[in-house]
């Protein structure tokens, strides 16, 4: 297949005066030999390709998302902020910052609380009020507690520190 590349300037024919057309060359396959302009789809996977080989974590994020990541990414830190006043909070006010995963992690139990949640959800997620929404939330905090007590993120404080013997 021969392409011409979008970017090259014909030339002016001296003789002419007129633009000279654009010298075919054969492709090798490479991306620079790519014709971007026939067809959009094409075009879009390529870039997406080559750019996801770029990747790494503490990049700025992109500024457009395709799949309504930035609304999902909203809705979860909604309903994660919510399990912080959620019921499985303690009653008593020194305990009201106390939730169920820390007593789970003062047990080592909580890393496994979270994959059993996880999987609890999961499979519940389209049998349980059809496919909803709040159970793949659950997921995704589950999973974010479970990156947590496993230690992808540093090693997990002390859960005494969720006690406010000040509070009101």
């Amino acid at each position: 297949m021969i392409f011409f590349l979008p970017m090259d300037k014909p030339e002016i024919d001296p003789k002419t005066n007129l633009w000279k057309e654009p010298q075919p060359y054969e492709t090798d396959g490479l991306d620079y030999e790519v014709d971007y302009m026939s067809s959009s789809a094409d075009y879009m996977a390529d870039i997406d390709d080559m750019y996801s080989h770029h990747f790494t974590t503490g990049q700025p994020m992109a500024h457009y998302f395709k799949y309504h990541e930035e609304e999902i990414l909203k809705d979860i830190q909604e309903y994660v902020s919510g399990t912080y006043q959620g019921h499985y909070t303690g009653n008593s006010h020194e305990f009201r910052k106390v939730q169920t995963i820390d007593l789970m992690a003062s047990k080592d139990l909580a890393s496994g609380f979270c994959q059993a949640n996880i999987l609890k959800y999961g499979s519940r997620y389209g049998n349980k009020d059809g496919r909803n929404k709040k159970d793949l939330l659950k997921v995704i905090h589950y999973a974010m507690l479970l990156l947590h007590f496993d230690g992808h993120y540093s090693k997990p404080p002390m859960t005494t520190g969720n006690i406010d013997i000040n509070m009101p």
